[in-house]
């Protein structure tokens, strides 16, 4: 019995005019937009369609992502799709709690507006750095991390796969441990254009604000099993809170996660949401499951016709 795996793209991938053609061509994207602009109290698809300064800022990029995650996750809805279990990176975890039935999309965009902004208060647009670090075994990764701090906060951020983790933190640190790992032989390390060192200590202030906000909602009962970006394990309900708490200053295992997602026997991922990176990593992680992505009317064709 093959299972289907819907994974949702994080923070990063948004891009100017993303699902233009779907909100063109269908009702039901048109009407996810229209619910969001009400619920934010500004018109997020013109935002979308035309402020490139805007979607970049942590606050207006969260719920953009989120809501066109969930729309395009209505509309295959629509259209009869199924699916078994769920993750998403990052900001994706909170599409991937709206398609699990445990969070009202309404809840998780009131959620993830004040979460961008707080991260962003936490982390403003230059207080740290985060880099990419290839093919380095993780205990290697772990040990300069641990060495460098004595310069200040730097650790692993996203284990995206095997051979692609990302360290953040404060500038000092994060060169420090750049430093170590170019002593060990580590030849690539790619600097990430992202507005701050998410998944770090860094990101403690937010991380208490947004358990304050998270006590304010209420969730449902999983109808479909979540992979926790924590823990890389289903997520118990009990623990939604204090892991989405977590998660914010704590690493993303991602390439763990989606072991544990094959582990519980699914063959086939779906990346919902704008780009394929979710997609590249997966292809990394495991040649031997299959992967689409639906992000526009030409991929989401592609997916009705399979």
């Amino acid at each position: 019995m093959t299972k289907t795996g819907v994974l949702f793209a994080g923070q990063g991938a948004q891009k100017l005019g993303m699902a233009k053609d779907l909100y063109d061509a269908f009702d039901i994207v048109r009407n996810t937009y229209a619910e969001a602009s009400e619920i934010l109290g500004y018109d997020l698809r013109a935002l979308i369609d035309q402020d490139d300064e805007k979607l970049a800022e942590t606050k207006y990029t969260q719920p953009a992502i989120l809501t066109t995650s969930v729309a395009i996750l209505r509309l295959l809805e629509s259209k009869g799709f199924t699916y078994d279990v769920v993750a998403g990176l990052s900001l994706g975890e909170y599409s991937a709690l709206v398609a699990s039935g445990s969070l009202s999309f309404a809840d998780a965009l009131r959620l993830v507006a004040k979460r961008g902004q707080y991260m962003a208060e936490a982390a403003p647009t230059g207080s740290g750095k985060m880099v990419a670090v290839m093919n380095t075994p993780a205990d290697v990764i772990e040990a300069a991390c641990q060495t460098a701090s004595e310069k200040g906060i730097v650790s692993p951020a996203n284990y995206n796969t095997p051979a692609q983790i990302v360290i953040g933190g404060e500038v000092a640190a994060v060169d420090e441990a750049l430093a170590l790992l170019t002593q060990a032989g580590v030849k690539r390390m790619i600097p990430l254009k992202v507005s701050g060192p998410f998944h770090t200590a860094l990101l403690a202030p937010a991380s208490e604000k947004l358990a304050a906000e998270l006590e304010q909602v209420d969730f449902q009962a999983f109808t479909k099993p979540l992979i926790s970006n924590t823990t890389a394990h289903v997520m118990p309900f009990d623990e939604i809170k204090s892991l989405l708490t977590r998660q914010v200053k704590e690493p993303v295992k991602f390439y763990e996660s989606i072991e544990t997602m094959i582990s519980l026997g699914v063959t086939e991922f779906i990346e919902i949401g704008p780009g394929k990176v979710l997609s590249g990593f997966v292809k990394k992680i495991d040649k031997t499951v299959g992967i689409v992505h639906v992000e526009d009317l030409v991929s989401f064709n592609a997916i009705l016709e399979k």
